[in-house]
């Protein structure tokens, strides 16, 4: 019971992190941060991670440790039941709430692949916890109900070391996710793959030549790019294509707000195999040849 006590305070306390770390997201750029302050939401989700391991996971275990040394009789258990059973009902809803709030930004992907690439640290943050919330006062209850009806207070104290270990690896898969983001994760395949179809998309770029993305914070994309123009294009028409350039990307992907393009004239035996970008652009090109070789074939059996 403590031991989860304890967890619902450190909770609270993570959401209050959650939310600092939000609103100071938001401050306008400075001349030291000129790219704003959107990895302030990784830095403080990184922390949560940090108190759900100290206070949480490390309390939950020393407790229980402590409990088995000195074992103490329940002496009231069903103020116990009452207490994890109102608990687990709120427990449920606030999981359900994350759940459904989660979903659209989840779409088909799986809450495991949803969790490790999504770029938003609040919800998978939010439904770690509520998730080990829920499967913490679970815990709880079998420890409580084993210990009350063999009278042997070593399952409390089990309980709260189950507790303990479930919070420890809850946080350590928060803060492994939290700190690829703080490191800087690029742009996902499927919309690096919008971005290269949007510069190629207009007559005065021949190719991308490499591209790199950093997301700065969930909200904001950076993006660089080297692009092939013609050798006899002007310097006019070269940056009056990479205007044009950019406003595609930004319709394409609108959280792409700094964009930087560098001109250069293409050659094929220089183009960069490894970089992902190009995959992506090389399978989307496939794709899109398949698809009209495909519409045309359904075409030609039409007319027949």
């Amino acid at each position: 019971m403590l031991a989860e006590g304890v967890h619902s305070v450190a909770d609270s306390g993570n959401q209050a992190l959650l939310l600092i770390g939000r609103s100071r997201s938001r401050r306008e750029v400075s001349r030291e941060h000129q790219f704003g302050y959107g990895g302030e939401r990784y830095f403080y989700a990184f922390l949560v991670a940090v108190v759900v391991f100290t206070v949480g996971a490390v309390f939950s275990a020393y407790e229980g440790i402590e409990r088995l040394r000195h074992p103490e009789k329940l002496t009231t258990p069903v103020v116990a039941f009452a207490v994890l059973g109102v608990a687990i009902v709120l427990e449920g809803f606030s999981l359900w709430n994350a759940v459904r709030e989660a979903s659209p930004s989840r779409g088909r992907a799986s809450w495991l692949t949803f969790i490790r690439r999504t770029k938003a640290p609040e919800l998978p943050a939010v439904l770690l916890e509520d998730v080990a919330a829920l499967c913490g006062l679970v815990l709880a209850l079998i420890g409580v109900a084993v210990a009350t009806v063999t009278h042997d207070d070593r399952w409390d104290a089990a309980g709260s070391i189950a507790i303990g270990v479930l919070l420890g690896c809850v946080a350590v898969v928060l803060a492994v996710e939290m700190k690829s983001l703080l490191i800087g994760e690029s742009a996902s395949p499927g919309m690096q793959a919008a971005i290269v179809k949007a510069i190629e998309s207009g007559p005065d770029v021949r190719r991308v030549i490499h591209l790199r993305t950093l997301h700065i914070g969930p909200e904001t994309l950076l993006v660089a790019a080297k692009i092939g123009v013609r050798h006899d294009d002007t310097a006019r028409s070269i940056a009056a294509g990479i205007d044009a350039a950019e406003r595609r990307i930004r319709a394409a992907v609108p959280i792409a707000e700094l964009i930087f393009l560098e001109p250069d004239i293409y050659q094929a035996e220089r183009a960069d195999v490894t970089d992902p970008a190009v995959h992506a652009a090389t399978a989307a090109r496939r794709l899109s040849l398949r698809s009209a070789a495909q519409a045309r074939r359904a075409a030609r059996k039409r007319s027949r």
